[in-house]
């Protein structure tokens, strides 16, 4: 079986990987993760998205938490509230600050992130291939009547509060590809696109240029809207739709990859919206897309797949 490429953010689209590997196996799937989101904390390199995927296809994702790992503890948080850091608004638990600590140590001597984020992959178990758009400094700014904002004082800090006016992303000009990442999409047999929030974890990914353009010459391309029934299951994207694409239909998904699809795969809830996608001449797919627990991730992936075949 050849490979598919998935472009992915951190949540929604770690469970979409993982139900795609449990459908076809890890060896056909290779991941180019955002990185748009990273950011320092307490002097060291955080890669949400990144370890996101990680955590769930190493089965060590805290489910209910929604994020970071299970059976976490928080003594070092803790520690750092008392002493009066003000840095604590961003939650890191003990095991995650552990990850933490190994990747900044490598990245300061020199290791490309591409290298640490296949070895902590391999230390945790994980056969998917695991690449970031770049090595380079990309940052996800976001630009707010309170001014510019990194993507994680705005999301987390300021609880995604202030109405966003628009996106920049910091370094894309000069940001290369990771070693792998263009002969992934360039050797796939579909590049699929997860059920991620568009704006802040695939724009990232694509305002590298030569992602973008090597996404333009693949086929097919096929996308996962991450709305059901026009809303957000988790986080800011229904808002950052209406504010960046216009609105929450189907079709403002599809606008946010204009050019680049073939194929929409959209939630029953989002059916009434399928003609106005096939008007753009993209194929919509319409199914269940709410991944409650693996089988219904499987099940999402069975339908993608399909969708990439037609």
């Amino acid at each position: 079986m050849a490979q598919v490429c998935v472009l992915s953010g951190g949540v929604g689209g770690a469970r979409f990987v993982r139900g795609l590997v449990d459908v076809i196996g890890a060896a056909h799937v290779v991941v180019v993760g955002n990185v748009g989101d990273d950011d320092e904390f307490f002097g060291l390199h955080v890669s949400p998205d990144l370890d996101s995927l990680v955590y769930a296809l190493a089965g060590v994702h805290d489910e209910q938490r929604g994020w970071g790992r299970r059976r976490e503890t928080w003594n070092a948080l803790d520690t750092a509230r008392a002493l009066g850091d003000d840095e604590t608004w961003f939650q890191l638990g003990d095991r995650d600050l552990g990850l933490h600590l190994v990747r900044t140590k490598a990245l300061r001597a020199g290791e490309p992130l591409s290298a640490v984020t296949a070895r902590i992959a391999a230390a945790l178990g994980v056969d998917v291939r695991l690449l970031p758009a770049t090595d380079h400094r990309l940052r996800t700014i976001v630009r707010t009547a309170a001014g510019e904002l990194s993507l994680q004082e705005w999301f987390v800090r300021r609880r995604a509060r202030d109405r966003v006016e628009g996106l920049r992303f910091e370094g894309a000009a000069f940001a290369k590809p990771a070693p792998g990442v263009i002969e992934a999409i360039g050797g796939a047999s579909a590049v699929l696109i997860a059920p991620s929030n568009p704006c802040i974890s695939i724009w990232p990914i694509l305002a590298v240029r030569a992602i973008q353009a090597a996404v333009r010459r693949a086929r097919p391309v096929v996308a996962v809207s991450p709305l059901i029934g026009g809303k957000a299951v988790k986080g800011p994207a229904e808002r950052m739709l209406r504010s960046l694409a216009g609105g929450t239909a189907p079709i403002h998904v599809a606008g946010c990859y204009d050019g680049l699809l073939d194929g929409l795969v959209l939630d029953e809830a989002d059916a009434s919206g399928a003609k106005a996608v096939e008007r753009l001449g993209i194929r919509p797919t319409v199914t269940r897309t709410l991944m409650r627990d693996r089988r219904a991730a499987r099940r999402l992936a069975e339908a993608v797949l399909e969708a990439a075949r037609a």
